[in-house]
């Protein structure tokens, strides 16, 4: 039977030593406690989670305080993360999962029904493709792949396969964000023909890395999976692998995914016809690869666009909001922040304002056990038929195709003219040399 703990319980029980991902939000105290939910035997949907440092860390949360959610297998390659998991997941009443490093050996267990994907960006696609042609439902993480041609043989594979495989773009699932959708799809600021979309953050310099022996704790093989093998260094495991290329995807997909979808969402668009991106590591030098301050702007059929700022070595906030959407129609204009909204008119008066409620979401964590679980809600009631999901992989990998082509964009230093009905870049063979990467042998992913 699970047992509940309130907040001061499990500080004293259980926080000590249970790494980044379960640290408790700083106004947990101001939301529901994090307990195990109960649901019927019958609607049990058995989750093995792969990569449980920091959003994995809250993905076990949020997956333990949803309805009929059973943990029953942790996936890391860092053993000590692996244990810490365990045993938070042990500590709020969630059982005792059992502890496999080796994604493959994940997937052949037949006690998992579904694989939660939050290990690094280069896993994402690959993963999520084995765990479908093993038989099991995913949830994965944005991005929802590394490049462009993995995300077209994840959502090949999903039709194949037919299993229910979710983005973790969770504002979908937020209540607010749905009404403020909704507003903009009703009217209520006229035609919208522009969203604008940004993120700022002081991240700071990651320094040069330096070739170190790999931490005993670490099967770094495993961890570069897919990956082509590069030899250890001290600066990249477990967060700064983010701002390479042969990893990571930069920050446009690390954070701008999130917007990218909210604006595609808003303006009710698909593939855009027209990217340029500008940008480059202004503010270090170092070993980050992505830009720290950069521009992409994507138009669209009938007169829309959408565009990306991103300031990740400086805190400034745009419109007094770190990270946003802003949708500008022909009668005002609608601001999307957290999980509140702003309308305004076109002299830019506040004609509605809906806060975010500060117990759900906070700028130091992020999103709350609580929102996050509204999004795995919807992806188990999914996989039992009893809902329809909010961000089908086929949707979540056109919205994590603007940050890739903004990317290619930048990284070829020119404009891409793209197909709107497919997104593929046309009449470009630089461009078209980043739209996939090599794979360490054995590793490609096959769609069948």
């Amino acid at each position: 039977m699970p047992h509940f703990l309130d907040r001061r319980s499990f500080l004293k029980s259980a926080s000590a030593g249970l790494g980044a991902g379960f640290v408790i939000p700083a106004v947990a105290s101001a939301a529901p406690a994090i307990r195990v939910q109960p649901g019927a035997a019958a609607d049990r949907v058995r989750v093995a989670l792969m990569g449980v440092n920091s959003r994995g860390g809250q993905l076990a949360r949020a997956f333990l305080n949803t309805p009929g959610a059973a943990i029953t297998v942790i996936c890391d390659v860092d053993s000590r993360a692996a244990a810490r998991a365990i045993a938070a997941v042990s500590a709020l009443g969630g059982g005792t999962p059992r502890a496999i490093p080796d994604i493959r050996k994940v997937l052949e267990s037949p006690d998992v029904d579904a694989l939660v994907v939050a290990a690094p960006d280069h896993w994402h696609a690959p993963a999520a493709i084995m765990a479908m042609q093993a038989g099991k439902h995913v949830y994965v993480e944005k991005p929802c792949s590394h490049n462009a041609a993995e995300g077209e043989l994840l959502v090949e594979t999903q039709k194949r396969t037919g299993k229910v495989v979710q983005m973790g773009n969770q504002r979908r699932s937020w209540p607010n964000v749905q009404k403020a959708i909704g507003l903009v799809h009703g009217g209520r600021i006229g035609r919208v023909y522009n969203a604008r979309t940004w993120y700022a953050n002081s991240r700071p310099t990651i320094g040069a890395g330096k070739p170190a022996p790999v931490p005993e704790w670490l099967d770094f093989d495993m961890w570069q999976g897919p990956a082509p093998r590069r030899p250890f260094v001290d600066n990249l495991v477990h967060y700064e692998w983010h701002w390479r290329w042969h990893w990571g995807t930069g920050e446009s997909a690390n954070n701008g995914t999130h917007m990218f979808d909210l604006a595609r969402w808003g303006l009710q668009v698909e593939h855009p016809t027209r990217v340029t991106s500008a940008g480059g590591r202004y503010h270090f030098s170092d070993d980050w690869e992505f830009p720290d301050t950069q521009v992409v702007t994507l138009e669209y059929p009938d007169r829309k666009m959408v565009s990306w700022e991103s300031m990740s070595a400086n805190g400034y906030k745009p419109q007094g909001n770190g990270v946003g959407v802003t949708f500008h129609g022909e009668q005002g204009s609608l601001m999307i922040d957290g999980d509140g909204y702003t309308v305004y008119d076109l002299k830019g008066t506040v004609v509605e304002d809906v806060k975010t409620d500060p117990g759900a979401v906070t700028s130091q964590v992020g999103p709350s056990v609580r929102l996050d679980s509204l999004h795995t809600a919807n992806f188990l009631d999914g996989i039992r038929g009893k809902a329809t999901l909010f961000t089908p992989i086929a949707g979540g990998h056109v919205s994590t195709m603007m940050a890739h082509l903004g990317n290619i964009a930048w990284k070829t230093g020119h404009a891409l003219t793209c197909d709107p009905a497919t997104g593929r870049i046309v009449g470009d063979a630089d461009a078209m040399k980043l739209w996939a990467r090599e794979y360490e042998p054995g590793w490609a992913p096959r769609t069948s």
